[in-house]
């Protein structure tokens, strides 16, 4: 096959022009900046009452509010599993309510059997997608960490880092896993100083950075050309028709 002169000239004829936008640099600046504290919201995966993923929560949410975030901590004791009861649940309102609030977000999950703990996965289940015209997660930055028993893994971040793309969150490059963590916290539940410490202040130094770029245009970045030509009224009858619901 020859290859064609570039730039190409053929058009593009699966393109819808009513849909189709051109970023720039203008559509990602913004004339108004919030005022207010960055918001964050922390969640935490285990409900032991010495849980070295909570004592991990609150050195986060000490570093943040030290950088001048405004910080939020999900207690999920009393929660319910996910489909066990409706999403009116006081523990479930809440914990949406304060995804709505935030602007990025801390999640960080002890590792248990190879990966993450029901407890973690069960928060994240009760976000929805979208409630409506609101969607508690979209465009809000995150960060993923996790403490483990043992030598150092990964794959509780990992699978932190697929959920948080899953749900539309811009997840920062950084991360962190503390290995062995009942060696890393003293009696007062502080973590100690170190090479593990000093990542963990790199990570929240990076989520305060990103959110301070995205948090006035995460509508704008998150914004897709297929969702742009699924609102379109036509569009969504033509989808409805497919479906069943209406009369062609």
């Amino acid at each position: 096959m020859d290859k064609p002169e570039q730039p190409f000239r053929d058009g593009m004829p699966n393109v819808s022009a009513a849909h189709f936008a051109v970023p720039n640099r203008a559509s990602v600046e913004t004339a108004t900046r919030f005022t207010h504290p960055p918001r964050f919201l922390i969640l935490y995966g285990s409900l032991r009452e010495r849980s070295f993923s909570r004592l991990l929560a609150y050195e986060a949410a000490r570093l943040l509010e030290a950088m001048g975030g405004e910080v939020r901590i999900y207690d999920a004791d009393g929660l319910p599993l996910p489909d066990d009861t409706t999403a009116d649940h006081p523990k479930v309102q809440e914990l949406r309510n304060l995804s709505i609030w935030s602007e990025g977000q801390v999640w960080i999950s002890p590792e248990r059997h190879g990966n993450l703990t029901g407890v973690m996965k069960s928060q994240i289940d009760w976000l929805p997608l979208s409630e409506g015209s609101v969607r508690p997660t979209q465009g809000r930055t995150l960060a993923v960490l996790q403490v483990s028993g043992g030598s150092q893994s990964f794959n509780a971040v990992n699978s932190l880092r697929m959920l948080g793309r899953w749900m539309r969150m811009i997840t920062i490059p950084n991360q962190s896993s503390v290995p062995m963590a009942y060696k890393e916290f003293d009696e007062a539940g502080r973590m100690k100083p170190g090479p593990l410490y000093d990542r963990v202040v790199d990570v929240c130094e990076e989520l305060m950075k990103f959110t301070l770029l995205t948090r006035e245009r995460a509508d704008y970045l998150v914004d897709r050309y297929s969702e742009r030509k699924e609102r379109e009224p036509d569009r969504l009858k033509a989808v409805a028709a497919d479906i069943g619901f209406v009369k062609r």
